[in-house]
């Protein structure tokens, strides 16, 4: 956790706005790392946790409050095919926290005073088919059995205690509802982060009934939308923020597109700092970027939200 003397993240929400930190993946790729495999950048929690580390502290360095851990397409199923048993799953899930952990500890000591806080992310079911699922929803399951996928790995990481648990990248209110359900009782705080198309979840729900799922979940402290266009925020953000009542969370694409047959990116960045004072003004309290957001445009974040600031 953060030190004993340090607020809460909940608490801090409740008076202000929390940088969090940008892609992991593009982090990772920018360091001459292969992510190609199914596993993602799960995969060097294995086999390079130290760059899972430097990456973290990249965006530390840069002016986020937060990092997210590499755990969003950590799963037993997902290991599993690798031929990584459960106990040494749950020990890999366990030791993404702990890498965040130790970036927040070498940022302090290069300098950061200011407070830093871990998110234990936890992907959707459809990360683990990586398949492209995760952004159409409709698995074919039932809240029951989602339940029964999710719960057993967050009752893992909140075991490793994060500040918070990041449910994100959700991209069906059904999923949701299961993810509700598995996180009551862990202990640990969680937000919801929905990746959307418009103004609908990525299966096609309105976002304001997606929210509203969370609106009652005491264990839910933020809300919002991830891994979308920056151009899908604003109307995103004024749902959730109506809707709930609660903070709300952002931290979008930079806006260029993914080409899956070519397997690049395409287009251009469409991510502004003069954006995110609007995301703010509209009741966003967690900022941050996803897919190809860096540390540079994290600064920008960070400069343009007043933060602390860098390390």
């Amino acid at each position: 956790m953060t030190s004993d003397t340090s607020p809460s993240l909940a608490d801090t929400l409740a008076t202000g706005t929390v940088v969090l930190d940008g892609g992991m993946s593009n982090q990772l790729g920018a360091a001459g790392h292969d992510l190609s495999d199914e596993l993602w950048s799960a995969r060097l929690l294995a086999e390079r946790p130290e760059a899972v580390t430097e990456a973290h502290l990249a965006y530390f360095t840069a002016g986020a409050d937060v990092a997210i851990t590499a755990s969003y397409q950590a799963t037993f199923e997902g290991f599993g095919r690798r031929g990584i048993g459960r106990e040494e799953a749950a020990g890999l899930m366990v030791s993404s926290v702990g890498l965040a952990r130790e970036a927040a500890r070498q940022a302090r000591q290069a300098g950061a005073t200011r407070p830093l806080w871990v998110a234990a992310s936890a992907g959707p079911y459809g990360a683990m088919l990586a398949d492209g699922s995760e952004y159409r929803g409709r698995y074919g399951l039932g809240v029951a059995e989602l339940e029964r996928f999710h719960r057993p790995r967050l009752e893992v990481l909140a075991a490793a205690a994060p500040d918070v648990l990041a449910l994100e990248t959700v991209p069906d209110a059904d999923e949701a509802a299961a993810l509700l359900r598995a996180v009551r009782g862990l202990g640990v705080p969680a937000w919801l982060s929905y990746t959307v198309d418009g103004s609908r979840t990525r299966a096609g729900q309105p976002l304001a009934d997606a929210f509203a799922l969370a609106a009652d979940a005491d264990e839910i402290i933020a809300v919002g939308v991830n891994c979308c266009a920056p151009e899908d925020v604003e109307h995103a953000v004024e749902t959730a923020a109506r809707v709930t009542g609660k903070p709300v969370v952002v931290y979008p694409n930079s806006g260029e597109v993914w080409d899956a047959e070519a397997r690049a990116w395409t287009g251009r960045s469409t991510f502004g700092s003069e954006q995110v004072t609007r995301w703010r003004d509209a009741g966003a309290r967690l900022i941050g970027g996803c897919c190809r957001v860096g540390p540079r445009a994290i600064t920008a974040v960070a400069h343009a939200l007043g933060s602390a600031g860098t390390v």
